[in-house]
């Protein structure tokens, strides 16, 4: 909710074309990274999962989109049908109907 907390040096896991070059091994660093891989979807777009793997895979550099679309799920930034045929960016709290 507070920006108290301390910021994550995202230039650690980016590479010189905004890739991500690493996985973190901290929760709240693979939050940030997985916050940023999300900004690249759009938002009220069904995407199939051949799509969500291909702008994965123009988004990181280290050869490994299944750990990242795994987390991306996991971690909220995306939902998906059961049979992983649908995806979609969920909303987070503070973007829902608010009055930015």
């Amino acid at each position: 909710m507070s920006k108290t907390r301390k910021e994550v040096n995202m230039s650690a896991f980016l590479d010189k074309d905004g890739k991500i070059k690493q996985w973190p091994a901290s929760s709240r660093a693979k939050t940030a990274v997985l916050a940023y891989l999300a900004g690249k979807f759009e938002k009220n777009r069904i995407y199939n999962e051949k799509e969500v793997n291909g702008i994965i895979n123009s988004w990181h550099t280290f050869g490994d989109y299944f750990i990242l679309r795994r987390s991306l799920i996991d971690y909220k930034f995306l939902g998906r049908t059961a049979n992983g045929a649908e995806y979609w960016v969920i909303a987070k709290e503070d973007e829902k109907g608010g009055d930015s």
